[in-house]
């Protein structure tokens, strides 16, 4: 008998490299999994960097990674999650056939966009995809989430206006362009274990929050 799955399966999905997809990923899910939330994240990137990510930690992960880069991903995800509160798919860098079935999984949806015009244009294909597939899912709710935002500066707010064309909303809480992303990535660790109390932590809560509440 299939498992009937319980778990909110979030996929993080943008084909433009460089926006903070697999750092947004792997911090979410810790974010996730440290307010008591049974979670999984799966690399659904071909090029396995959530794995790396984890093959670099040191101590017992706060959740596991499973690698599953393949067009059947909608497919096999219903069983894996029986088990968790929360799924996290980082997703693959292109818009194809993985990337389709990434969405298919999913019940929320997260753009991340760096405060740039070229990540602004670079959305329109998986924004197309996403909306062909919604098609066929009533439920599924998307947000883009502004990362690697740098305060006070006229791009940090330009990039919210400019995104208002596409038809998904743009999430309130944004992640800002800080170091401790990188370092703790370096450790396999996530800001809330390295800065539990930090700026960073507090963002990467606060998108958490409003994902689930979406």
């Amino acid at each position: 008998m299939t498992p009937i799955h319980l778990a909110m399966i979030i996929a993080v999905l943008n084909q433009k490299g460089g926006v903070g997809k697999t750092t947004l990923s792997v911090n979410l899910a810790a974010a996730l999994a440290l307010a008591g939330q049974r979670t999984l994240l799966i690399d659904a990137d071909p090029q396995g960097s959530a794995l790396d990510w984890q093959a670099a930690r040191q101590t017992e992960s706060l959740f596991p990674v499973v690698g599953m880069a393949k067009p059947t991903l909608h497919k096999d995800v219903p069983a894996l999650a029986a088990d968790y509160h929360q799924v996290v798919i980082d997703g693959p860098p292109r818009v194809n056939e993985l990337a389709k079935s990434a969405i298919l999984a999913a019940e929320r949806i997260v753009i991340p966009v760096q405060p740039s015009p070229y990540d602004v244009w670079a959305a329109d294909e998986i924004v197309q995809l996403i909306q062909e597939v919604a098609l066929y899912k009533e439920n599924l709710r998307c947000a883009f989430a502004i990362t690697r935002k740098i305060g006070n500066t006229a791009i940090g707010r330009d990039v919210v206006e400019a995104l208002k064309h596409y038809p998904f909303p743009v999430a309130a809480a944004t992640l800002g362009q800080r170091v401790v992303f990188a370092e703790s990535a370096a450790r396999g660790l996530a800001v809330l274990e390295v800065q539990p109390h930090g700026p960073a932590a507090r963002e990467i809560q606060a998108l958490a929050r409003e994902l689930l509440e979406m």
